[in-house]
C-alpha cells in the first residue's frame, strides 16, 4: 500500500470532518518533550522517538495530535471550536513485538477530529460523526467511560494516599489488581528501628523520614472490606450491549451511589445517539474499555474495530479528555471540556477504503 493511497483515504475523511464544521490545522512534527513527559509521565518515553536539539532542548517526534491541538486552541481558539487534521504519528514497537505477525508500523497516518464545547451532547456528536463516516465498513463499535471507574475508586473507604495510588494505576490493570489486593489484605508488620548509624544515601534525611512516616501510616490502615473489592470487580467486568449494560450499572449504582452521575450521563448519551438514528443495541459497552486507551481520557471512550481482525489496533478511537484540556489551559487561564478521536486511513484502505464522502 502506497502513501498516496493512504493519503487519498485520509483526504476523504478530512472532507467529512470539514463538512461537520471543523477547521483544518497542522500541528508541528517535533514537539517539546517536557510538556508530553509532564502530562503522560516517563511511560511515553518508551513509546516515542526522543532526540536532543541544541536550541530547543529535548524534543519528540509527534506521538499524538491531541496535545498540540489543545495547546493551539488554548492560545487563540474561540468557543465552541472544531478542528480536524491529517498527518503522521510516530511510535516505537512495543516490547515483545518482534514476530512478523505482530509488528506494527512505527510511522502511520492519522485523521482526527477534536470538539471543544460545553454542550452536554458533545460526546454523542463525536461518536455519531465517526459512526456515520465508518458505517460502510461494518465495524464493531465499543464504548466505555473512565469517569465511571474513577468515581467508583474515589468512593472506596480508603485513605487519600491509597485512593491516589489506585487512580494512578487504573490504566495499568495488572498493577491496579496487585495494589487492590494489597489494600484488601492485612498489612505485614514493618520494623523501622532507629539505628545509631549515620543516615546515608542519595536522599536527604528529611526525605527518608517522610517516606518512613508514609509507610508507617499505610501499615496502620485497616484492610479494604471484601464487599468493596467485589463491587469494584463487578463494575470493571461489566461488558454487554449498551442498553443491557446500562441496566446492570443502574443496579450497581444502588451499591455505589457515587457512580450515579456517570450512569445518568451514559443514559443521556445513548438516548442522544438513538435520536440520531443509531441502534444503541449494536454498541458494545465495556466498562474497562478506557483502561486500554490513551491515559488522558477521563470520560466517555470509544473505538471502532474490525471484528475479523483481532490482531489489528482499532480502526478508530477517541474519547473525552476534560482534565487534559484544563491542565493545558492553565497558562492562559482557560478551561473548556473537550472530546475527539482519530481514524487510521491505512486500516480503512485495507478494509476496502469505502467511506462516506462529503457528509457529516
Amino acid at each position: 500500500m502506497s502513501k498516496r493511497q493512504k493519503q487519498a483515504i485520509g483526504q476523504q475523511i478530512l472532507t467529512a470532518f470539514r463538512a461537520a464544521g471543523a477547521a483544518e490545522v497542522a500541528p508541528d512534527l517535533l514537539l517539546p518533550a517536557e510538556t508530553l513527559l509532564d502530562l503522560y509521565g516517563e511511560d511515553i518515553r518508551a513509546r516515542a522517538y526522543v532526540t536532543q536539539d541544541p536550541i530547543r532542548g529535548e524534543v519528540m517526534l509527534r506521538p499524538d495530535f491531541t496535545v498540540p491541538v489543545v495547546q493551539m486552541h488554548m492560545e487563540n481558539g474561540a468557543e465552541p471550536a472544531r478542528y480536524c487534521y491529517l498527518g503522521e504519528v510516530f511510535r516505537k514497537q512495543d516490547h515483545g513485538e518482534t514476530q512478523s505477525e505482530h509488528l506494527r508500523d512505527n510511522e502511520y497516518l492519522q485523521a482526527g477530529f477534536e470538539l471543544f464545547a460545553r454542550d452536554p451532547d458533545a460526546d454523542a456528536t463525536v461518536f455519531a460523526l465517526f459512526h456515520q463516516i465508518l458505517a460502510p465498513l461494518n465495524l464493531r463499535a465499543t464504548m466505555g467511560d473512565m469517569d465511571l471507574l474513577m468515581d467508583a475508586v474515589r468512593a472506596l473507604p480508603l485513605s487519600d494516599a491509597r485512593r491516589a495510588a489506585l487512580l494512578h494505576h487504573i490504566w495499568r490493570p495488572q498493577r491496579f489488581a496487585k495494589a487492590l489486593a494489597r489494600f484488601a489484605a492485612s498489612p505485614a508488620p514493618r520494623n523501622f528501628s532507629n539505628p545509631p548509624a549515620l543516615w546515608t544515601g542519595l536522599r536527604s534525611q528529611a526525605e527518608m523520614q517522610t517516606r518512613i512516616d508514609r509507610l508507617q501510616a499505610d501499615a496502620a490502615e485497616l484492610p479494604l472490606a471484601p464487599v468493596w473489592v467485589a463491587r469494584l470487580e463487578r463494575l470493571f467486568a461489566v461488558s454487554a450491549p449498551a442498553p443491557q449494560a446500562l441496566q446492570t450499572l443502574r443496579a450497581l449504582a444502588a451499591e455505589i451511589p457515587d457512580i450515579t452521575e456517570a450512569v445518568d450521563r451514559l443514559d443521556r448519551n445513548l438516548t442522544a445517539l438513538a435520536a440520531r438514528g443509531i441502534d444503541t443495541a449494536a454498541i458494545h459497552f465495556d466498562a474497562s474499555h478506557g483502561r486500554h486507551t490513551m491515559e488522558y481520557y477521563d470520560g466517555m471512550t470509544f473505538s471502532f474495530a474490525a471484528a475479523d481482525r483481532p490482531d489489528w489496533p482499532p480502526v478508530a478511537s477517541g474519547g473525552r479528555y476534560d482534565a487534559l484540556a484544563a491542565v493545558l489551559g492553565q497558562g492562559q487561564g482557560r478551561s473548556i471540556p473537550a472530546v475527539g478521536g482519530i481514524i487510521r486511513p491505512g486500516l480503512v484502505y485495507e478494509l476496502g477504503g469505502q467511506i462516506l464522502e462529503n457528509r457529516a
